[in-house]
């Protein structure tokens, strides 16, 4: 892998990891596009450099909400952003659970295919399209004179664990991680402009979490994964990681945005287009 695939690769990264459009299937799509095949330890190396990249882009852009929930845990404050952090936790519990004692297995079962990612990004253009029109279409008829409304209520224990299977079942390659959190959280009711922030600050743990993993497989891999894997040069991981954190910090502001203002079903168009194709592709139709 080259500078060049490493910056495009970075860039998908950066904008599908909050765009509700899937990363990993992205990922898998511009890989089988440009024709980069990595194995073993190459590819855990690549990845986690560009998911910790994501993950300080989310810092960063949310950093004055970040660190006072910090703050107020590790001081055990007891205040709203303690209880906040303890909901992310909450939400965490599921991925969790599967990350640690099903990923193999989910691994093996799905691999990551086109044609996976094909049928995951129909089910994501789905989730996306559901939500708007059973809940942000009805927001915007009520609305229709004025401001869109804002409707919901906030964040609740029960809504976080649910938010957090959610999470779990979108580990499949092209199930968009925040496009299912987030049209989750509005279909069971939560406001929009917090549902958003909600769903970018409770994958933190869950992705430092597998970065830890894959750090320790690249440490001690096993005799396959020995065999086949290398080492990612330097200079295409920092092209890929710089790509990924400075598009990751656009596209999570432009998110934000996005969501507050109930634009996602474009989103659900745009994946049931790519995921066509993709399906299309693997069947041989061109």
């Amino acid at each position: 892998m080259d500078i060049l695939d490493a910056l495009i690769l970075g860039i998908v990264q950066g904008l599908a990891e909050y765009l509700p459009v899937s990363s990993s299937g992205h990922l898998a799509i511009f890989r089988e596009i440009l024709g980069v095949d990595l194995s073993g330890a190459d590819s855990l190396q690549f990845d986690v450099a560009l998911h910790v990249a994501t993950v300080l882009s989310t810092i960063v852009i949310l950093w004055k909400e970040f660190a006072p929930m910090c703050v107020s845990f590790f001081t055990f404050r007891r205040d709203r952003n303690f209880y906040y952090v303890c909901k992310i936790l909450v939400s965490c519990i599921p991925i969790g659970i599967v990350g640690v004692f099903f990923k193999d297995d989910i691994e093996a079962i799905f691999g990551e295919g086109i044609k996976v990612v094909g049928i995951c990004l129909l089910a994501t253009a789905a989730l996306l399209a559901f939500s708007y029109f059973y809940r942000t279409r009805p927001e915007e008829e009520s609305g229709r004179k004025g401001a869109l409304t804002r409707s919901g209520r906030s964040i609740n224990w029960l809504d976080a664990f649910v938010i957090g299977c959610a999470q779990a079942v979108a580990v499949l390659p092209g199930l968009s991680r925040s496009g299912t959190t987030i049209a989750t959280g509005l279909i069971i009711g939560d406001k929009r402009e917090e549902m958003a922030r909600f769903s970018f600050l409770m994958v933190i743990i869950p992705i430092l979490g597998e970065a830890l993993l894959d750090i320790k497989d690249i440490i001690m891999p096993d005799e396959t994964a020995a065999a086949a894997s290398g080492a990612v040069e330097f200079g295409p991981l920092l092209a890929g990681f710089l790509a990924a954190f400075i598009v990751g910090c656009v596209a999570c502001k432009w998110m934000l945005d996005i969501v507050r203002k109930g634009k996602l079903i474009w989103f659900a168009v745009y994946c049931l287009i790519v995921g066509g194709i993709c399906i299309a592709k693997s069947n041989g139709l061109f």
